[in-house]
């Protein structure tokens, strides 16, 4: 019984020692926070300052070979994005793209599809309205 003890400590003793220190770590990290009401989700989120751009056009991803009129509704988003201040200054609407993509699709009517947003790097977006569209995709001639 007194060995099965001893192994119990000894066996592995610097992981367990590490993992101790880490879950110590942890939990102080939690309770400072919690003491100075600090949300942990707060914590991880962002504070740059957000800017909304309207009427951005929405952009059809088609092959290159494939040339053909896709009618879109509605036709034009507004998006939500998030980045440094001097980043967002210098931000024009022409540098976020939203897209549909219908590679891949030979025809369709009434069809939903999720819009990808394109931002510059060290931008986000936040919101997108509306998030999808619908699209008529006419057969190929």
């Amino acid at each position: 019984m007194i060995r099965f003890l001893r192994n119990l400590i000894v066996h592995d003793f610097w992981l367990k020692l590490f993992s101790l220190a880490l879950a110590i770590l942890i939990w102080l990290t939690v309770w400072f926070a919690r003491g100075k009401g600090i949300s942990p989700v707060a914590a991880l989120s962002s504070r740059d300052p957000e800017e909304t751009f309207h009427n951005l056009p929405v952009y059809v991803r088609l092959p290159a070979s494939d040339v053909r009129y896709v009618e879109v509704n509605p036709n034009v988003v507004q998006v939500t994005v998030q980045a440094k201040p001097a980043l967002l200054s210098e931000l024009r609407s022409s540098d976020i793209r939203a897209e549909v993509d219908l590679t891949g699709i030979a025809s369709a009517r009434n069809l939903r599809k999720r819009i990808d947003v394109v931002v510059p790097p060290g931008v986000r977006y936040t919101s997108l309205v509306p998030d999808e569209v619908e699209v008529i995709v006419p057969p190929k001639d």
